[in-house]
């Protein structure tokens, strides 16, 4: 994170004093070159599983950020794809990039709580971005999802199962969940950063509410925990009628 194409600690801390969307307004140009960003690995894993399913037709990059998802959809999608975000900073970045080979792409602005679109999608994938969503938001927000795709069209996304309590991985999630509450007890605007509140139980029931049925498939390559249980699946939430 502080190569030197990365940010500095001075800009992180600038970033962590804005707004989300100004934050990441401001992180943009470095993004790539973060470990918030994606890694290829699972984003090459995503579409590997992704494409045993397919091949689908129009896909939507949910909150794209600077792009990498993209890649995915145009590996699995025919028709065209589209990425949205509410950051003008890093969907700049995305347009900048080579567009892959396949179909149409497009970038749109657009908040994924209010998404332009009516039901045009047959894919909607998104990547580490709902640590960015309280768990209030969920229901609108899957709700969302599922008025812009078509009759049986999927939402996928990969879970990352969680740190063993205890573990060093364990204590530096809460570290990271305890610094931003402090910050936004302080500190205004709120920057909604917290990924302990996205469980995969109350996600499955909320998609379910929202009128998907849910599937879990394990991503082989991330290997398995000591008690026998995926590192890495990949949530399929396919839209019922």
């Amino acid at each position: 994170m502080f190569s030197p194409e990365g940010p500095t600690l001075r800009e992180l801390a600038v970033q962590a004093l804005s707004s989300v969307e100004r934050g990441y307004d401001l992180l943009a140009p470095k993004f790539d070159h973060t470990p918030y960003r994606t890694p290829d690995r699972v984003l090459d894993s995503v579409a590997s599983a992704l494409a045993s399913m397919g091949p689908f037709g129009a896909g939507l990059d949910l909150c794209c950020g600077t792009g990498a998802g993209v890649d995915v959809l145009s590996r699995v999608c025919r028709e065209r794809v589209t990425g949205v975000d509410f950051s003008a900073g890093m969907l700049a970045v995305a347009r900048r990039r080579v567009a892959p080979a396949g179909p149409a792409l497009s970038w749109v602005r657009a908040d994924a709580r209010a998404l332009p679109f009516g039901p045009a999608f047959d894919l909607v994938v998104s990547f580490g971005a709902f640590g960015h969503f309280l768990p209030r938001e969920l229901p609108g927000l899957f709700g969302q999802v599922r008025s812009v795709l078509r009759s049986g069209g999927c939402f996928a996304f990969p879970v990352v199962a969680p740190p063993r309590p205890g573990s060093p991985a364990y204590w530096t999630l809460l570290g990271f969940d305890a610094a931003m509450r402090v910050r936004n007890a302080l500190w205004r605007p709120p920057f909604v950063m917290y990924y302990r509140t996205f469980r995969l139980g109350d996600v499955g029931r909320e998609l379910a509410r929202a009128g998907f049925r849910a599937e879990l498939h394990a991503l082989p390559e991330f290997g398995h925990r000591p008690d026998g249980s995926p590192r890495v699946r990949l949530v399929v939430a396919r839209r019922l009628p």
